[in-house]
């Protein structure tokens, strides 16, 4: 048996296991170890390169970007928590009810600022769930338009920064870039942090805004009665009034993030302690910073950072001991052959990816494919910067796609009794499809990604 035909094995045995919900971390670093026993019985891989495991882990310890990951949690759950997010989106829904379609637009421009201040799918897709929702299907919305609309609103917290998953993909892709500068003689390539695929992903995430909402209006247009008005006692000053106290300091709090980040002023790990103190201190000011809401916020932003770090821990040894069998040359060398050169071969593995995010979680394709595919991918000629955009908002529709997306799960956990799950199912097939749109738009025009980074450096 060769390296290569073992590495293969250990790649399908893993990825059955994680299919069939074993826990990752232990399932990444578990069967890791497995094969590297039976590699050495085989004498075909040394087991003393886990000896460099250790300092793989000190690596990680000591990594100052991904401090940002837990900070960033706080800082959303502290806004979910405090309730400040369900204020923001009660003032935006009231904002916006008194056109057709206007509260589901609402909730996509609700979902947009949730996501540039907690980055959570999770908190976002149940904030909206629980406080829309009920007031979309009251207005008479239909249900299909209704649990898509807060379904798609919530994933955006994936790709508008400052995004975690953006955090984690920067981590992932750097490691990739200086593999690929191995492989090719370049000792030296340009850098991917963090603050590169923060700013590569605004645009792009805007654009999904504005195509969701163009949609929306579609629809509006064309089917009236499944987005009528939304009544309202409230007057029109009433509305601007509250919406200009709800909503300015949320936005003053992204601004100073992303303006700290993409002005050089302050790196994401220090915009993330800016906005963790920022949303305590919004907390303070609704009255709504006690012990209850900072102890809440804190033990899930333990738990939450624990379960990234554990993943990415036993990804570390998966990649080493995959590295160990010659694999990642047996993925290289195949990347390379793929009829149609460089845009052939990520395709291909933009096209897994996707049908990978029916079945898996968007942090084990990071952990598990990126580290595989991406070396083979930048060393043909890919741009960094603009693969990860691309890998970004595919690992988006993975909140969406059936049978295993989050979103559906966190919906159909918090929405009535009376709503089918079909309708759910059903209801965010034709953002999907809008998602695939963007993804081949910025295929097609990589300056959508790479202008504003490109402008800031």
């Amino acid at each position: 048996m060769t390296p290569e035909i073992l590495a293969i094995i250990m790649f399908v045995t893993t990825l059955a296991l994680l299919l069939f919900g074993f826990p990752v971390a232990f399932t990444l670093a578990g069967s890791a170890l497995i094969f590297a026993f039976i590699g050495d019985f085989l004498d075909i891989f040394n087991f003393r390169m886990l000896f460099f495991f250790p300092q793989r882990i000190y690596g990680i310890m000591i990594n100052e970007a991904l401090v940002a990951v837990p900070l960033f949690i706080f800082m959303g759950v502290m806004l979910e928590k405090t309730k400040i997010a369900s204020k923001l989106l009660e003032s935006i829904g009231d904002l916006f009810g008194s056109i057709r379609g206007g509260l589901g637009i609402g909730v996509v421009l609700v979902g947009m600022l949730l996501a540039a201040s907690t980055g959570i799918v999770g908190a976002t897709v149940v904030t909206m769930g629980m406080l829309a929702l009920p007031s979309m299907l009251k207005a008479g919305y239909d249900e299909k338009i209704a649990t898509g609309t807060i379904c798609a609103a919530g994933t955006l917290g994936q790709i508008i920064p400052p995004s975690i998953v953006l955090i984690l993909l920067a981590e992932m892709l750097q490691g990739a870039n200086e593999e690929a500068g191995l492989m090719t003689g370049d000792l030296a390539p340009l850098p991917v942090t963090a603050i590169d695929l923060f700013a590569g992903a605004l645009i792009p995430g805007l654009i999904l805004v504005g195509m969701f909402i163009i949609y929306i209006l579609i629809v509006a247009k064309f089917k009236p009665s499944d987005l009528p008005i939304l009544q309202s006692t409230k007057t029109k000053s009433e509305k601007i009034r509250t919406a200009v106290f709800e909503v300015i300091p949320p936005i003053f709090l992204i601004l100073s993030v992303l303006g700290s980040i993409f002005m050089g002023i302050a790196t994401p790990t220090e915009s993330a302690s800016v906005g963790a103190a920022g949303a305590a201190l919004l907390a303070l000011f609704r009255k709504e910073l006690n012990y209850k809401n900072v102890s809440a916020a804190a033990i899930t932003t333990v738990k939450m950072s624990s379960f990234v770090f554990v993943i990415l821990i036993g990804a570390s040894m998966f990649s080493l001991v995959f590295r160990g069998f010659e694999g990642d040359d047996m993925i290289s060398n195949f990347l390379t052959n793929i009829p149609g050169g460089e845009y052939g071969a990520l395709l291909v593995v933009m096209i897994t990816i996707f049908l990978l995010g029916f079945f898996l979680d968007y942090i084990e394709i990071i952990f598990v494919i990126i580290p595989l595919v991406g070396p083979g991918l930048i060393a043909n000629g890919a741009d960094p910067l603009w693969l990860g955009i691309l890998i970004s908002l595919n690992l988006q529709t993975s909140f969406l796609t059936p049978p295993f997306g989050f979103s559906l799960f966190f919906l159909r956990g918090v929405a009535p009794k009376e709503v089918r799950t079909v309708n759910i199912y059903r209801g965010v097939i034709p953002f999907i499809f809008i998602q695939v749109i963007a993804i081949f738009l910025v295929f097609i025009f990589p300056a959508i990604a790479t202008w504003l980074p490109r402008l800031i450096n």
